[in-house]
């Protein structure tokens, strides 16, 4: 059962000790969801990882709240944008907001390539915008931004709040038509990604794909738009028409 979770069962004793592997790798694993939460992203990392995706010319963009502390105790400053004059509309059909969140870590390390493997699936056949890096970042800022962009659909890929088992995790929320006031059960959440023990790159990019494909066919996301990507064709025709409960 250990071997196919991370999570911590069948740890070792010593009468009602815990073994001192479990207690210092316990202890390891919470200084790294400290860190994933208060490291800065490395900004400059990410865009020139996205410049070399042949997507554009990344956009950098930041929220109301001043810095790390004040980003944790005000999250609806981290929904309100700063500047959004680097944004330029494009009227492309898909945008990426690549935002900080809650781990730093996790964008760190899985963001690039998960960009580059959701983009190689919808380029050929949707228009991409150049992606926007956004720190001090909560998910709601992409509703600001995608209507910047002009995007029939927004992906912001997110880093997820890390825990004592993992601590870069990212998510990715899709939106159709984002524009400020879009409600939470308006998007589509992909969460868990973090390859090799949580969701892979192309496993994401194939829900992504399935998600972008219905919210297109139902003129919306969110609560009425399903996940398809495993579904049979008929189910995958009824979530599409928006007839499945």
């Amino acid at each position: 059962m250990r071997g196919l979770t991370q999570a911590r069962i069948g740890l070792q004793r010593s009468g009602n000790a815990l073994s001192s592997a479990d207690v210092l790798q316990f202890q390891a694993d919470h200084a790294a969801a400290r860190d994933a939460v208060h490291t800065p992203m490395d900004s400059d990392g990410v865009v020139d990882g996205l410049k070399g995706l042949g997507l554009g010319e990344p956009a950098v963009v930041t929220s109301q709240a001043s810095s790390r502390a004040e980003y944790l105790r005000r999250p609806d400053l981290g929904r309100i944008p700063n500047d959004l004059s680097a944004v330029q509309h494009s009227g492309a059909e898909i945008g990426f907001v690549i935002a900080d969140g809650l781990s730093a870590t996790a964008v760190d390390t899985h963001a690039v390539t998960l960009v580059d493997t959701i983009a190689a699936g919808l380029s050929p056949q949707f228009s991409i915008a150049p992606p926007v890096v956004a720190t001090q970042a909560r998910v709601a800022l992409g509703d600001h931004i995608g209507e910047a962009l002009g995007v029939e659909i927004l992906l912001v890929i997110i880093g997820e709040r890390p825990g004592l088992s993992v601590a870069d995790s990212l998510g990715i929320y899709l939106t159709y038509r984002p524009e400020p006031g879009r409600r939470d059960s308006e998007r589509n959440c992909i969460s868990n990604i973090h390859p090799p023990d949580g969701l892979g790159y192309r496993d994401a990019a194939r829900i992504v794909e399935a998600l972008v494909s219905g919210a297109r066919q139902l003129g919306a996301s969110g609560v009425a738009l399903k996940d398809t990507s495993s579904a049979d064709p008929a189910v995958a025709a009824a979530a599409a028409q928006g007839e499945l409960g």
